[in-house]
């Protein structure tokens, strides 16, 4: 999100067998797990919220705060997308289902007033150990809704550079990764660097450097998929993929040694997650017009099943 102005018996008994499987994949795909899955091999689990917990509390304030109004404190207006809700910590926003997910809502009032939530990490020093990996990764079911009734919906999973809290002046210099982005209700997953100076740059402020992908198999809008995040430290690399499959990749080479130290030698980043209604990226893929639109719904969510963070040596 980018802060600045994604037949013989046999036969009858392998067709049934592979009918099974293909249900039960997507029962899995539209239902939360019971768990963050065990890392893979090589890798650790070093932080991680599964949004286990009593149906309509909010989310852990020991992993979690909240991003208020409409900016931060001294930081551009309308979180400098320009966006139009107002984001809260109200449960009619954001919220956990009782059944292992977070909820964030968008909703707009008799007024056309629109809120919404957006949470940040407690911690800020998510990077790799000098010569290790980081991987950021998260299960989400995008807002189900598509066609005009989605123009203007704006869910975001992604990180930014530790010194931008406190500050709000130094984007795109300290870094972003867009983990996931996906904007009015098209079954596409972006993931984009943001970096350097804008506008211009090596990263080619306002836009990043990114790519887009469909979904793997159902649609971002109807099934949850997991979307993951790369830092290869002796590599030099950041990878982006959904669902294991690897779509973009951006190496030192590619934005230089000292905008790469720039994103990548300070404490380390934090994650957010949010929902967002108007503003650059859904206006843009609206043939430039403004978004929401009449036609737009309200009440419609974001659900997350878990955030994790790996390691690897």
């Amino acid at each position: 999100m980018e802060v600045t102005n994604m037949t013989p018996r046999s036969r009858i008994v392998a067709a049934s067998t592979g009918l099974l499987a293909a249900t039960a994949l997507a029962i899995a795909a539209l239902s939360a797990n019971a768990s963050i899955p065990p890392p893979a091999a090589g890798w650790t689990q070093v932080w991680g919220d599964d949004f286990d917990g009593q149906s309509g509390t909010l989310p852990s304030s020991s992993n979690w705060i909240f991003s208020l109004g409409h900016n931060y404190p001294g930081g551009p207006a309308n979180w400098g997308t320009g966006e139009i809700q107002n984001y809260t910590n109200s449960t009619n926003n954001i919220k956990l289902d009782g059944s292992g997910n977070l909820v964030i809502t968008a909703l707009k009032d008799s007024a056309g007033n629109w809120t919404s939530s957006r949470i940040e990490t407690q911690r800020t020093d998510f990077k790799p150990a000098p010569g290790g990996k980081l991987a950021i990764e998260g299960r989400l079911q995008l807002p189900n809704v598509t066609g005009d009734a989605a123009l203007g919906y704006w869910p975001a999973f992604w990180t930014l550079g530790s010194p931008f809290r406190g500050n709000y002046q130094n984007w795109p210099g300290i870094g972003e990764f867009d983990i996931m982005e996906n904007s009015n209700g098209l079954n596409t997953v972006l993931g984009t660097l943001h970096c350097d100076v804008t506008p211009g740059g090596v990263c080619n402020e306002n836009n990043g450097i990114g790519s887009s992908r469909t979904c793997p198999g159902l649609a971002c809008q109807i099934a949850f998929h997991t979307f993951r995040f790369e830092w290869d430290d002796a590599a030099k690399t950041f990878t982006w993929f959904v669902d294991g499959q690897r779509y973009h990749q951006v190496n030192r080479d590619r934005v230089g040694a000292q905008v790469w130290d720039q994103i990548t030698s300070h404490a380390g980043h934090f994650i957010l997650l949010n929902l967002a209604i108007g503003g650059a990226l859904p206006n843009a893929l609206n043939n430039n017009q403004p978004t929401p639109v009449e036609a737009t719904e309200s009440g419609h969510s974001l659900v997350v099943d878990y955030v994790a963070v790996y390691s690897a040596p």
